[in-house]
């Protein structure tokens, strides 16, 4: 046992060591890199092309050499065929992916996404958006909307997929597109706003802390963290929170016409087949089904803009994404709320 409990000790001694020569060595490499101009690059990808590879794959396998043969021998003949017609034109369809965080940064990759869509893209085409976003900051989604209009503007058939989540913010994305496809069980609406802060106020008199704060501009500050709030305060934040959810609500009114304000605009959100019995979603269908569906139609790309990381930036997204994987992990096991 006293082995057990040593040899415990020295492992956990280890990985401690381990550990700070590895925060060290970040420490070093930031420092000595020296700042430069972050320049990305477009990555292209033919979806098309992939989903072509892996049917012919699984075919080499379930099929016997006699078959495969003849399959692939009539499908030269008619991809020659097809190429011969001068009447037959394919389209493109173009996929962009945007997965939404509360401060809405992505918004810098999708313009850049989209600036060079619409320079290619034409009537006949179609851009496919596959959206996931519980929302965020009001101005980030305000003009990530307002990208997402650049396409419509140029009569650009828009798409929006949502698998997961397209709420709040998300949606204030998604109505923006002449079709919306969601997935049967994803969460759908949140046309709401909300604004929440704390007050330490209290906290700061029983230590006897004085707070102050100089404004110029009678509503320059309304609810503040450390002074008290009055009534006064209080209604005039109220107002502008309505004020913006006025705009949300005409946002959304002007791109998807059909829908019964009243009942839609509570903040609530709605599971896919919900959704889709509101108005608020055209289809249900995945992300994954809708593209093998255009797939017949037209040649599918995918658009990224892409940024080089630096090797302080991968350690530090490394070591984030595994807390966050074991405070979900964490969290999952803590609680049941709306699981299977």
């Amino acid at each position: 046992m006293n082995f057990l409990i040593e040899y415990g000790l020295f492992l956990a001694q280890a990985v401690t060591i381990v550990v700070a020569i590895v925060v060290v060595l970040v420490a070093i490499i930031g420092l000595s890199t020296k700042p430069r101009a972050e320049h990305g690059h477009l990555d292209v990808v033919n979806i098309s092309e992939g989903i072509a590879d892996s049917v012919d794959e699984i075919k080499q396998i379930i099929l016997s050499k006699d078959q495969y043969k003849a399959l692939t021998k009539a499908n030269k003949k008619a991809k020659k065929q097809q190429k011969s017609d001068d009447e037959v034109q394919q389209h493109n369809a173009y996929v962009i992916d945007f997965n939404g965080s509360m401060d809405a940064h992505q918004v810098e990759g999708l313009r850049r996404e989209i600036s060079a869509v619409i320079q290619i893209a034409s009537k006949d085409d179609e851009v496919i958006v596959r959206l996931e976003s519980p929302g965020g900051v009001v101005h980030g989604y305000g003009l990530a909307a307002s990208q997402l209009k650049r396409i419509t503007s140029r009569d650009i058939p828009l798409t929006i997929t949502v698998d997961k989540v397209a709420a709040s913010g998300g949606y204030m994305m998604a109505c923006i597109a002449d079709k919306i496809v969601s997935a049967p069980f994803a969460i759908i609406g949140s046309i709401g706003v909300i604004a929440q802060i704390p007050n330490f106020s209290k906290i700061l008199k029983k230590n006897d802390i004085d707070f102050e704060q100089i404004t110029a501009g009678q509503y320059k500050r309304t609810l503040t963290m450390f002074g008290e709030n009055s009534d006064q305060d209080r209604e005039k934040f109220q107002t502008e929170i309505d004020d913006v959810h006025t705009l949300f609500k005409d946002h959304v009114a002007t791109n998807r016409p059909q829908l019964d304000m009243d009942k839609v605009a509570t903040g609530e959100t709605w599971y896919g087949e919900q959704a889709l019995e509101r108005g608020l979603v055209d289809e249900l269908l995945t992300s994954d089904d809708y593209l093998l569906a255009t797939n017949k139609s037209k040649t599918i790309y995918q658009i990224k803009y892409c940024v080089p990381k630096t090797l302080s930036q991968k350690l530090g997204k490394a070591a984030s994404a595994s807390v966050e994987n074991s405070l979900f992990s964490l969290w999952t096991k803590m609680t049941n709320w709306r699981s299977f």
